[in-house]
């Protein structure tokens, strides 16, 4: 059963440090890929997955077969979904500049990053939403080479919404690979297996581990924790929605975490027995029961601003705002992966449709860090273009500079080009 406290008791944390046994198994299988390839990867498939494989790669007649079955209704779904995301995606992309400072020219290059890996859960689980989410940006980027990694089912097929969604987009390559394994293949490359320079995408904590000790070699986007939604009401609030929206949540993982902060108290148990109700009905209740038992927590305030300095401590993946004219607390949010203003905005259109990225910080790492976007399947390099009469005004400032430091060959490098 969901607790209730008051703001005036701490809020227990929750640890999402990767256990030691994981991150050394993780180290093992890393170097077991990079040592034996493809061979380990066939291994790690029939030892996780229980699927037996003959090759790694999905050939493009399986890619367009599966979209060939996918439901029409569905399928339609899935594009009006894929407009809305790139729509919105359109926006961040980042042209560059060129600016002229004191005679000279300087600029802002962005270029597309040339490789990368979306990494998409699979096996029992079909995010196809996943592909979406992952893939338009790294399209809208101008990404020349994207490929998509995703568990085998013991079968040794791809499911067909997972594979319908990549023909879609046109994705460069997509393998029959899941776990640690795929993240050292795309890190390092196989036989079969091409390497990428940033790999995305969501996965199990051996997963995480994974992206994490291949950091360096190449880029990531973020280390993702369990799924966490925050949402701040009043007695205004529809106490069956806000227990709707909580156990939207705890479905995703026996760890997630479910929270409301809201100044009434009434609310507070209504919302509270609306999702003992709620709870029995779901097909996942189990792992509901364990999110919303374990780490689901109702906190009252004495005021609103106090339900946003609790959110912003808290640094929520999903922040929902369920208050009168919404908007207008927007100022108040300082740290929140992704904001859902009102109570007909659930966190799920997010997930799937309105157009925002689902892919988003969680563990308080929103403190620091953004939604995936665009923007991660960039990079950037500055340019500077001097003429001589630039040079000549700067030379005294910049020798001056670099004597200071000790770098008397930095000065001379100016000098040399100044002096007859």
């Amino acid at each position: 059963m969901i607790k209730i406290i008051t703001q005036h008791v701490a809020i227990p944390k929750i640890e999402n440090d990767i256990s030691d046994e994981i991150e050394q198994a993780v180290k093992e299988i890393i170097k077991d890929v990079r040592n034996r390839g493809d061979e380990a990867l066939i291994e790690y498939a029939k030892r996780f997955d229980g699927a037996t494989l003959s090759k790694l790669k999905v050939s493009e007649d399986e890619i367009k077969e599966a979209y060939d079955r996918m439901d029409k209704e569905y399928l339609e779904v899935v594009k009006r979904a894929t407009n809305n995301i790139m729509e919105f995606h359109m926006h961040q992309r980042d042209k560059g500049f060129i600016t002229l400072q004191h005679g000279a020219l300087l600029g802002q290059k962005v270029t597309p990053i040339e490789r990368v890996g979306i990494y998409v859960p699979g096996g029992k689980a079909v995010y196809p939403s996943t592909v979406l989410m992952n893939v338009i940006p790294a399209k809208i980027a101008e990404c020349p080479y994207i490929s998509v990694v995703t568990p085998p089912r013991a079968d040794g097929t791809i499911a067909d919404e997972i594979l319908a969604c990549c023909y879609l987009l046109g994705v460069s390559a997509v393998y029959k690979i899941g776990g640690a394994g795929a993240i050292a293949a795309l890190a390092y490359g196989t036989q079969s297996v091409e390497p990428v320079y940033k790999i995305t995408g969501p996965g199990n904590a051996y997963v995480a581990a994974a992206k994490k000790q291949v950091f360096g070699t190449v880029g990531i986007d973020m280390i993702a924790g369990p799924s966490e939604i925050l949402i701040i009401a009043d007695n205004y609030a529809n106490p069956a929605v806000v227990a709707a929206d909580l156990l939207s949540q705890a479905e995703h993982d026996a760890m997630a975490r479910c929270i409301l902060a809201t100044t009434s108290e009434k609310l507070a148990n209504a919302v509270k027995e609306e999702i003992e109700v709620q709870i029995r009905e779901l097909p996942k209740h189990d792992i509901c029961r364990a999110s919303i038992d374990n780490n689901g927590l109702i906190v009252i305030c004495d005021k609103i601003e106090d339900c946003f300095d609790i959110s912003n401590e808290l640094a929520p993946e999903h922040l929902e705002i369920m208050l009168p004219d919404p908007v207008s607390f927007l100022p108040k949010v300082k740290s929140a992966g992704s904001i859902f203003l009102g109570e007909y905005t659930p966190e799920a259109i997010g997930d799937y449709y309105a157009g925002v990225n689902h892919t988003l910080p969680t563990n308080a790492t929103s403190k620091f860090s953004s939604a995936l976007s665009v923007e991660t399947f960039l990079k950037k390099s500055t340019f500077v273009c001097y003429n001589e009469d630039a040079l000549k005004a700067s030379k005294d400032d910049v020798v001056l500079f670099a004597t200071h430091e000790g770098l008397v060959a930095h000065a001379k490098s100016v000098l040399s080009r100044i002096e007859e």
